[in-house]
């Protein structure tokens, strides 16, 4: 019997579970968070980081090894380092071109220079709340919980909700348990009704129950200086969204497009121009943030004259489950029978993410049978021709590294679906086969789970705003040769 795959796959998942202690400690301990390609490996099973290590064939064309992953993290482990995130793959990549004959540890260490030995500090825990329970306030309160770490983030102290009934706080720790698309909490909950709290993983979270954002006074619940995420979507001007502006909350951030001069954040795309002393911000759209990513992409290399965005969208809780009223026609008709065309403001959102953009833009959307994921497909006539190899090469390097690697994914399968897409954590992700590009024309299907993958933006623009989105190391200056050579290989490998 041969068994020397199978000894293989065991000294894979003996170095995997070498790394779970050190990811761990790293980020509860200093508050380091360990990357692969732009993918969190904290709190992942030996099997995610090995299918991870994996995914680094579709982006690199070849698969990336624990073995070779697991001596730098030991390095980093070594090292006095403050609160950064390192990603494994770009560090790895990076040693692997670099020619000054230091080893593993002595490359990890200049790396990492910036942040060692005190010179990164953490600003200490920002308070969140949350006003409203829905879809994307329960996803946000999984990230959040999740992300807690050393307790140094973002750390979620109260939501507020209206009153649904008796057993209400019992029902809404039910919802946040279990769900029916993205599965089982990772954790503990209990529910202490009579604090109306409820206990995720360690984490107190105080329910406050009121009907009038303007009624509530957070510094009761010792609750400072916080930054509230309203995913209700009921008020989306500057003048409703300031009724949260009360004691004990700084800044307030939307979880839906914001109207007049509420700036509309992209996270990846526009974050960094944001005058952050602001106190009123919007997240855009799942739509918005699925299709802002590969505009600017594809603008910044190619130029992008005009184009078309059409989005095949999984219906959503506005729309009825039967025909019935509602204030928009096609929208009252059956959500689970029918394909619904409907309207999307997601192509006019892209001038107020991407304000230099001069391309007319036109859009619509129709909303399908399915609870999550969705597919854009964007047509755009380009300033020049090109050819389907060049524009997926440079998609694949800029998903690999640079600004937008954590919001732009990219899959080269061949048999995906959108099932597959469910809890992916970037804005979107290229559809390599689906690609269509002939002279100035290029066609690009990009996936996106409407519903985790929008939430996870909303956490990183949190992140910011509130002065905790730490730099990722190596820092791109460092791997901008390194990406050049990963493209210009590529294009000339296709």
């Amino acid at each position: 019997m041969n068994t020397e795959q199978l000894d293989r796959w065991n000294a894979q998942e003996a170095a995997a579970e070498a790394m779970i202690p050190i990811i761990g400690t790293l980020y509860r301990a200093k508050g380091v968070t360990i990357l692969l390609h732009s993918r969190s490996l904290v709190n992942k099973s030996v099997i995610s980081i090995l299918r991870t290590h994996r995914f680094a064939r579709q982006i690199e064309g070849e698969e990336l090894s624990v073995d070779e992953t697991l001596p730098f993290l030991q390095a980093l482990s070594e090292l006095d380092l403050g609160p950064c995130k390192v990603d494994l793959g770009q560090l790895v990549t990076a040693y692997r071109v670099d020619g000054r004959g230091l080893s593993i540890a002595e490359f990890t260490a200049v790396a990492l220079a910036d942040v060692i030995g005190g010179k990164a500090q953490a600003p200490g825990p920002k308070d969140v709340v949350l006003y409203g329970f829905g879809r994307i306030g329960r996803l946000v309160t999984r990230l959040l919980i999740e992300k807690a770490g050393s307790g140094n983030g973002l750390r979620l102290r109260a939501v507020v909700v209206r009153k649904g009934g008796e057993g209400d706080l019992v029902k809404r720790a039910s919802l946040l348990r279990r769900d029916s698309v993205h599965g089982q909490f990772n954790g503990t909950i209990k529910v202490d009704t009579e604090n109306n709290t409820i206990i995720a993983n360690g984490n107190v979270i105080k329910f406050i129950y009121s009907n009038d954002p303007a009624a509530i006074d957070y510094t009761e619940y010792g609750i400072d200086d916080a930054i509230l995420i309203d995913n209700t979507g009921k008020w989306r001007d500057r003048a409703g969204l300031e009724q949260h502006l009360r004691p004990g909350i700084a800044k307030v951030v939307l979880t839906a497009p914001g109207k007049g001069d509420v700036p509309n954040i992209v996270h990846g795309v526009n974050h960094r121009d944001q005058d952050v002393t602001q106190q009123i911000f919007s997240c855009a759209s799942c739509t918005t943030n699925a299709i802002v990513p590969p505009l600017k992409a594809m603008d910044d290399e190619y130029g992008i004259l005009r184009g078309h965005v059409e989005t095949v969208h999984s219906f959503t809780n506005d729309q009825n489950l039967l025909d019935n009223y509602h204030k928009a026609d096609r929208r009252g008709r059956s959500a689970p029978f029918n394909l619904v065309l409907t309207e999307t403001g997601a192509a006019s959102a892209v001038a107020k993410a991407m304000p230099d953009f001069k391309a007319k833009i036109t859009g619509n959307s129709i909303r399908v049978p399915t609870p999550d994921v969705s597919v854009a497909i964007l047509n755009l006539q380009l300033e020049r021709e090109t050819t389907k190899e060049d524009v997926l090469a440079y998609l694949r390097g800029v998903s690999l590294s640079g600004p937008l690697s954590r919001n732009l994914d990219y899959t080269a399968a061949t048999d995906v679906v959108s099932s597959d897409f469910i809890g992916s954590r970037a804005a979107s992700i290229i559809d390599a086969n689906a690609t269509i590009v002939e002279g100035d024309t290029a066609i690009l299907y990009v996936w996106y789970d409407n519903e985790f993958g929008y939430s996870c933006q909303v956490v990183r623009t949190v992140q910011y705003i509130s002065g905790i989105e730490y730099p990722t190391y190596p820092l791109p200056a460092a791997l901008s040769t390194v990406a050049e050579e990963r493209v210009l290989s590529a294009a000339d490998a296709g």
